[in-house]
């Protein structure tokens, strides 16, 4: 059983919390099953942006998986603010997460 989208925020805003990266939430999508979509801020002009990896990768046990949604390491905020606009203009559930962390640090499971 995958558990709530709602859950897993709450909880990964405590754990960027205890890392000491600043973690807010911009988007509350739906409570049961919206997609999470986190954006990583290094506060220098790079940005990074992961959403769901795609069905299938996850392994026995794994809750939620997530996949690097570009091609470069890092990219340009405003590029990310794109990518945001287009995933939420596809699916209005969607929830946003964002950390402010300079050594980019994501705190997720990320497909291989």
């Amino acid at each position: 059983m995958r558990l709530r989208a709602d859950i897993w925020v709450a909880a990964y805003l405590r754990r960027c919390g205890c890392e000491g990266a600043y973690a807010v939430l911009r988007r509350r999508g739906s409570a049961e099953a919206g997609a999470i979509f986190v954006k990583i801020d290094r506060l220098d002009g790079a940005a990074a942006l992961f959403g769901p990896a795609p069905s299938g990768e996850a392994k026995e046990g794994q809750d939620r998986l997530f996949a690097r949604l570009h091609r470069d390491p890092w990219i340009d905020p405003a590029e990310a603010e794109l990518k945001l606009a287009r995933e939420i203009h596809f699916d209005p559930d969607i929830w946003i997460v964002e950390t402010e962390d300079r050594q980019g640090r994501c705190f997720l499971d990320l497909a291989a």
